[in-house]
C-alpha cells in the first residue's frame, strides 16, 4: 500500500520534507526525528507514514515498522529509563492530528514524561464482563 499523507498535516510535511527536520531513520512505512519540543534531551517521534489521526485507522502495515524502529532509537539513546508514549484523541492529550509514538529518555525525576496514574479498585466480575463484551 503506498504512503497516505495529508497537505495541510505538519507530521506529513515533514515526511515530504516540505518542513525541515532532524530525521534519525526512515523506512519505507516510517519517519523517525527529533521533536522540536523535547521533553528531555533525546525525545523523538516515530511516525507512520500513513496520514490518521487514531492508532485503530493506520493500517497493520503501516504499524508493523514503528516497534522496532523504536526500539533501534531506544537502543541508541543508550539510556536506562524511558517512555514509549502515544496518545489518541485530544482528551488523551494528542497534539497533533497524526498517529505517532514518542520515545522519551527520562535522565531524572526533573527531566522527560511525567504523569499521574490514578488507578482504581476494579471488580474481577466486571472485568470479565467488560471482556466478554470485546469483540476481538
Amino acid at each position: 500500500m503506498a504512503s497516505k499523507l495529508a497537505v495541510d498535516c505538519i507530521f506529513c510535511k515533514i515526511v515530504k520534507g516540505d518542513i525541515p527536520s532532524v530525521k534519525l531513520l526512515e523506512t519505507a512505512n516510517t519517519f523517525a526525528f527529533l521533536d522540536v519540543g523535547p521533553l528531555s534531551e533525546g525525545h523523538a517521534l516515530v511516525v507512520p507514514k500513513y496520514h490518521a489521526e487514531k492508532l485503530h485507522e493506520v493500517p497493520d502495515s503501516f504499524l508493523a515498522e514503528t516497534m522496532p524502529v523504536a526500539k533501534q532509537i531506544a537502543t541508541a539513546l543508550n539510556v536506562e529509563n524511558y517512555n514509549v508514549l502515544q496518545n489518541n484523541g485530544s482528551l488523551a492529550h494528542q497534539e497533533v492530528p497524526h498517529v505517532h509514538f514518542h520515545v522519551i529518555p527520562k535522565p531524572n525525576a526533573e527531566e522527560g514524561l511525567t504523569i499521574g496514574w490514578p488507578s482504581k479498585e476494579a471488580d474481577l466480575e466486571k472485568l470479565k464482563k467488560f471482556a466478554g463484551g470485546l469483540k476481538l
